[in-house]
């Protein structure tokens, strides 16, 4: 068995060394790293969803601290947090659910039965839901008369009915752990193919004969605009180059070797091309919880020329960029700094560099920003792995992966008996 430290430890030092290239990928080792602490975590018998949870946001606040700009990671880490939470509460409102069956059972036979009054699923899911937060909600549960504790005609004794017990609380603890990881695996499962869920949808976007505008490089816009063309759909692609790393140039080839008519054009000359545009497609680094985009540098200015130009602005981003953060939060890092050597070359500039001003600062500045944020007001539509959306909608489906709880990670402060 790995050291879990060890797994965690050399994770970090990607993420600090900005090692691991691309939202999804680090989406997807997020996920599975989780994965493994949860099945390394030994789960109480008491408080079982609260041990998982402190397990996931102890690793959850390194993992964010390292490398706060890639907000993938956070979401990932609250996606977990929340699955933890659903899966403890439908094992709970099962658990009650059967013991109501149980006691209705029993009420044909026993006249006692009004010494274990019914409690009703939905109530127990109510109180679940209030009770996941410290207290944990397995006080719940040993408020609630378990199965194996309503007194019935058994020949076995009271022996056998306590290792009865014991087994259905073993059996419990099992089976969270079991449902938590299972649900974890169908995450990284839907983050592997988010990109072709994503890209069934573009003959529905992409028509005849029209030409699309992106900038940089997506793989996400890739595997959409060649979807389209598979559907035989014949359409012209505008590529802007994406200054200064020039990820544009590599999807221009791209496009080209699998067949598609591409245009490649600098980011300064997208205002003289777009209207000759129908629509831009362009991919994104994170969606916020308002509806705003954290993209390559270089699309909000992409995105006020097409609402110039009433063209339509559409955004393509796996279910795993969903941010629950809004961009005003303390927690969002909005943009990095690049180093100043993909702007000029500091031999060229060297006598620039020079600390003749006496002031001890040098006379030339470089900034090298790696992101735009680009308002919803000039987004008109995002398509992601569940389908078509309005900005104006992101913040309710973003609210069914995430809990209001877990928007901030951090370790719980030990509670003193």
């Amino acid at each position: 068995m790995p050291d879990m430290q060890a797994l965690v430890n050399e994770f970090l030092v990607k993420l600090k060394k900005r090692k691991i290239e691309g939202s999804q990928a680090t989406a997807k080792q997020t996920a599975e790293l989780i994965r493994s602490v949860i099945s390394q975590q030994r789960v109480p018998y008491s408080n079982q969803a609260g041990a998982l949870m402190d397990a996931v946001n102890a690793v959850g606040e390194q993992l964010i601290a390292a490398n706060p700009v890639e907000l993938a990671v956070g979401n990932i880490v609250r996606r977990v947090l929340h699955i933890i939470r659903e899966e403890y509460l439908s094992l709970t409102t099962a658990a009650v659910a059967g013991l109501n069956l149980l006691s209705v059972s029993d009420d044909e036979d026993d006249t006692e039965h009004d010494d274990h009054p019914v409690l009703s699923a939905a109530a127990v899911a109510a109180a679940a839901r209030s009770t996941l937060r410290p207290p944990s909600l397995q006080t719940l549960l040993e408020d609630v008369p378990d199965a194996t504790a309503i007194p019935r005609t058994s020949s076995s004794g009271g022996d056998s009915e306590g290792k009865s017990k014991s087994a259905d609380k073993s059996s419990r603890t099992r089976k969270l752990k079991h449902d938590v990881i299972e649900a974890v695996n169908e995450l990284i499962q839907d983050i592997s193919t988010c990109h072709e869920q994503i890209a069934e949808q573009a003959v529905e976007h992409i028509h005849q004969n029209e030409v699309i505008l992106t900038l940089g490089s997506s793989r996400t816009v890739l595997e959409f605009l060649c979807a389209a063309k598979e559907k035989k759909r014949s359409f012209r692609v505008f590529v802007a180059e994406g200054a200064p790393r020039y990820q544009g140039h590599l999807l221009a080839k791209e496009l080209v070797s699998r067949g598609l008519q591409t245009t490649l054009i600098t980011d300064s000359a997208v205002f003289a091309m777009i209207s000759r545009v129908n629509m831009v497609i362009v991919g994104a680094h994170a969606v916020m919880a308002n509806g705003g985009v954290i993209a390559p540098v270089g699309l909000n200015m992409v995105a006020l020329a097409a609402q110039r130009h009433a063209v339509p602005f559409v955004v393509l981003a796996g279910s795993h960029k969903l941010c629950p953060l809004y961009p005003h939060n303390p927690e969002v890092l909005l943009n990095e700094l690049r180093s100043p050597s993909e702007l000029l070359d500091f031999g060229e500039f060297s006598e620039c560099m020079d600390f003749g001003s006496g002031t001890g600062s040098p006379l030339l500045h470089v900034v090298n920003p790696t992101f735009d944020y680009v308002p919803p007001k000039l987004v008109s539509l995002f398509i992601t792995d569940t389908g078509g959306h309005n900005p104006s909608y992101m913040y309710r489906l973003i609210a069914d992966y995430y809990s209001a709880d877990d928007l901030v990670v951090q370790r719980r402060p030990a509670t003193g008996s």
